[in-house]
């Protein structure tokens, strides 16, 4: 089945991601329309895909020759796309920030269960091939995870900005990260945590840090396991040779039998008593292909998945549960 799609929006990842996928997939997916509010790059994605452009996502949704709509940046519109493609019956793929509060925008979960349409949140960190290949590891060589390690380091945007709350600038464009990389701890180590704990370093300066530890209980295929996140913009932009030292990996992560160190999308370090194994993964299918591939079964399939849904609100849960940790200074059971 060929599904006949809109875009909405072209975001950072549209060239190098979305765009060549649907290029790859052009067997499987339709490019019938596209809205987007920078008309240049509008005009030459339509011209490319022979699609209509058009002058509003509703006009776009709202199309009878449109079965699901790719929300690929998010913008002014908020939530108002998603939201107008549910209660058009369309199916919808979401590719904007995760930046939500999973009880200020329960109507969108609302509103998306109601309607029945298929829905899929772009986790691009899951379908890495790195991830794949360490999951694989897990399973027959590395065993089951102990300690995880993510770090992402941001650069300063403003020497000087003025003074920030416990959940404004500059943590509130990094709330959609620390989502991101909360559901890539819970996909690989593929269970549930208990409890909560965060720390946020808060200053006048551009020096900004946030660390979360969660805490997941053992089960019968594993120990207890600890993750720890952290997100900081400590490094100005004045510091030119510091930015690019030493970029600390993706993730990090001890296993009974070894550790691993990522960087996506694929490259795997891994080391066992046996020494050093160094993996490249170029040749794989790349992200956005396999994204793709999984939206095409997602829609067409007899049965509906909720499960993406439920994992953007339980990642969004967890983070929201961390911002409390930190206003009482003290462990949230989650």
């Amino acid at each position: 089945m060929k599904l006949r799609i809109g875009l909405i929006g072209l975001g950072d990842d549209w060239q190098t991601r979305h765009r060549p996928a649907l290029q790859i997939l052009h067997e499987r997916f339709d490019v019938r329309a596209v809205y987007t509010a920078v008309s240049k790059l509008g005009e030459t994605c339509a011209r490319e895909f022979q699609a209509d452009l058009m002058d509003g996502y509703r006009a776009t949704v709202n199309r009878h020759d449109i079965d699901a709509v790719m929300v690929l940046q998010r913008s002014w519109h908020g939530w108002l796309p998603m939201m107008a493609a549910a209660e058009a019956g369309k199916a919808i793929y979401w590719a904007g920030e995760i930046n939500l509060d999973p009880q200020k925008d329960e109507q969108v979960r609302s509103t998306i269960e109601k309607s029945g349409v298929a829905f899929m949140a772009e986790f691009p960190k899951r379908l890495a091939p790195a991830t794949l290949r360490l999951r694989e590891l897990m399973a027959t060589q590395l065993g089951p995870p102990e300690l995880i390690f993510c770090h992402r380091r941001a650069q300063c945007t403003n020497e000087t900005p003025s003074t920030p709350t416990l959940d404004d600038i500059p943590f509130s464009n990094d709330r959609s990260d620390f989502i991101d990389m909360i559901d890539w701890c819970r996909y690989v180590v593929n269970r549930e945590p208990c409890s909560v704990t965060s720390s946020a370093r808060e200053t006048t300066s551009a020096n900004h840090y946030r660390s979360i530890s969660r805490n997941f209980p053992p089960n019968a295929k594993g120990p207890g396991v600890t993750a720890q996140i952290s997100c900081g913009d400590y490094i100005r932009q004045s510091w030119h040779e510091a930015i690019a030292f030493q970029t600390p990996s993706a993730m990090q992560i001890c296993c009974k039998n070894g550790i691993a160190f990522i960087d996506l999308p694929s490259n795997l370090v891994w080391f066992d008593d046996a020494g050093r194994h160094l993996e490249s993964l170029e040749t794989e299918v790349p992200v956005g292909e396999q994204l793709l591939r999984q939206f095409h079964r997602t829609v067409t399939s007899l049965v509906r998945n909720m499960s993406d849904l439920n994992d953007v609100y339980r990642a969004a849960e967890i983070y929201t549960a961390a911002i409390e940790s930190e206003q009482k200074g003290q462990k949230v059971t989650v």
